[in-house]
């Protein structure tokens, strides 16, 4: 996932560092309301992006079975009511939920991920519970029998027994599009349809057990394989990736589940985010000239602190394009405190990759002069 994106230090912090000014975007100075327009929604979801770029997976689900394991130290660091910002697809609602953000603004280079996050959108403010909302998600019949305390496995249970549905399908791809142009009257182009038609119809193709897969090499931007899995039930991830319904049923390893379909709780922290238009989707690399900087300018001039910036394992193609430099200086306009913190890939003993939380202030402090 490469992405795009300087850290406002508190002088308290680092007073040795002086950052440059950003120059000042189209937003007015005041602080973060309860919730944004339509208009002013899009105006940050399209004014901020840069154009699309690509990636060599289309992220229409993570492939982080391990993240829930850095949860309940996230969540004792993390301080409630600030920004969140991430990249990728649905783990950022996991990470939302634990933090509970006043904003939450997810920043990833394929027009395609805002896409993704437009039909999530759409599919939280229709849903009334977390089992309308898999319903809705995966195009299947609701089973009987699930209530406001079911588990998750229980409803991915129920749910794998639930054959997909080409005629709610339709219906539900309908419904999404038309709340999207309609209800809200985004402007979203032919090729955002296509892109919204493109993610529905591959959730609808692999249901819960739908795995994280690389595209095809060819340019057409398909996922290599379709997005099928093998299974009706869910039990093993093949290929060493899980399935949508084993990341919504693992835990932290101390027996806690802390995804987005966990509780109804935090399912509906985040479909009152989504219903205030509160976060928002943003195109743009991490290391790009644009995307980055206008959301750290947006953020400063609502007064708000970065609570957790999220970037998964993209530092790792950053530095592999040569932009490593680009996006230091990017990252340090990110406002930040002390107790701001950064969830990134690192790698670990044995040589594998694994995230870890860490100062979010303490990062970028050395490419701010250069």
């Amino acid at each position: 996932m490469r992405i795009s994106h300087r850290i406002l230090v508190a002088a308290s912090v680092l007073a040795v560092v002086t950052l440059r000014a950003v120059p000042a975007s189209t937003w007015a100075a005041d602080l973060l309301p309860k919730a944004i327009t339509d208009a002013q929604f899009w105006t940050l979801a399209t004014e901020a992006s840069e154009p699309s770029g690509t990636f060599h997976s289309e992220n229409l689900v993570s492939n982080e079975i391990k993240f829930q394991g850095i949860l309940p130290r996230f969540a004792a660091m993390t301080v409630p009511g600030r920004a969140y910002v991430g990249v990728g697809s649905e783990q950022n609602f996991t990470y939302i939920t634990a933090v509970k953000p006043s904003i939450a603004i997810i920043v990833d280079i394929r027009r395609g991920n805002l896409d993704l996050h437009l039909t999530y959108k759409a599919l939280f403010e229709m849903s009334a519970d977390r089992a309308e909302f898999v319903s809705r998600l995966f195009s299947r019949p609701r089973p009987a029998g699930l209530t406001a305390s079911s588990t998750a496995a229980e409803i991915f249970v129920a749910f794998a027994a639930s054959p997909r549905n080409e005629v709610l399908y339709a219906k539900n791809l309908d419904a999404i599009t038309t709340h999207l142009a309609t209800t809200h009257k985004f402007g979203i182009s032919a090729g955002d349809r296509e892109g919204i038609s493109y993610v529905y119809r591959s959730w609808f193709d692999g249901g819960p057990d739908l795995r994280y897969a690389l595209t095809t090499g060819q340019g057409n931007g398909r996922v290599a394989g379709g997005g099928r899995g093998g299974r009706s039930g869910f039990g093993g991830a093949g290929g060493g990736m899980p399935t949508y319904a084993e990341l919504m049923t693992t835990n932290d390893g101390a027996g806690k589940n802390w995804s987005y379909l966990a509780t109804e709780e935090n399912f509906r922290l985040m479909k009152d985010l989504e219903t205030r238009n509160m976060v928002v989707p943003v195109v743009g690399n991490f290391g790009g000239p644009k995307a980055l900087k206008a959301v750290g300018s947006y953020l400063r001039q609502h007064s708000q602190i970065v609570s957790a910036f999220y970037t998964s394992n993209v530092e790792q193609y950053l530095r592999q394009d040569g932009i490593w430099d680009e996006f230091c200086r990017n990252a340090a306009t990110l406002p930040a405190d002390a107790k701001s913190v950064m969830v990134r890939s690192e790698r670990g003993g044995t040589g594998t990759f694994e995230l870890a939380v860490v100062p979010l202030a303490t990062q970028f402090t050395t490419c701010v002069s250069r």
